[in-house]
């Protein structure tokens, strides 16, 4: 009991790093299926020294449909509906001014004065448009789940990074997939 006692305070430290799910909800806007997430990200210290170094890190909240898989079958074939979306970020500081810069998008951007609210702002999105009118029928609306995943993107790394990036653990930062189902569907 001790050894495992022992064990699990010595794995603390380790899973603070990392990124954790704090919210993942669908819901149903103006006819449009949207997601609603929020993520804990903790970074080791390689990663808070590149950003420090100005290396910009890159992550993607990625969404799926898993449930109708039938229904999504169903559109992608005959439609070309693609059960999947993707949200960019990028993080960066800038030494100048002593910011943080989140760029959502490649296009949209906000400044925050620590890292702490930078991290916070990155995969905290509201009202997200995953699956559009046409592909979400109003008979199905209960049927809808899916699942969300926040993960680091080293093929944004620079080209000396990638290489140093591959198989190494200290750049593998991602959640686990999270379901997703409607709000107020349990």
């Amino acid at each position: 009991m001790a050894l495992a006692i022992s064990l699990w305070l010595v794995a603390l430290p380790s899973r603070a790093e990392g990124i954790n799910p704090r919210l993942a909800s669908l819901a149903l806007q103006d006819g449009y299926l949207v997601a609603n997430t929020r993520f804990a990200i903790q970074l080791n210290p390689t990663l808070s020294d590149a950003l420090d170094e100005g290396v910009p890190l890159a992550f993607r909240l990625q969404f799926r449909l898993n449930r109708p898989r039938l229904y999504a079958w169903w559109q992608q074939l005959s439609g070309g509906f693609e059960p999947t979306a993707e949200q960019q970020y990028k993080l960066s500081f800038h030494s100048l001014t002593q910011t943080w810069r989140v760029s959502v998008g490649g296009a949209l951007y906000k400044s925050y004065p620590t890292l702490n609210d930078a991290l916070a702002a990155i995969g905290a999105i509201r009202g997200w448009r995953v699956l559009g009118k046409g592909a979400v029928g109003k008979s199905r609306l209960s049927e809808f789940a899916g699942e969300v995943r926040l993960s680091l993107d080293i093929s944004q790394l620079p080209r000396p990074f990638q290489l140093s990036a591959l198989g190494a653990t200290d750049w593998k930062l991602e959640s686990d997939w999270t379901p997703m189902a409607l709000e107020g569907e349990h």
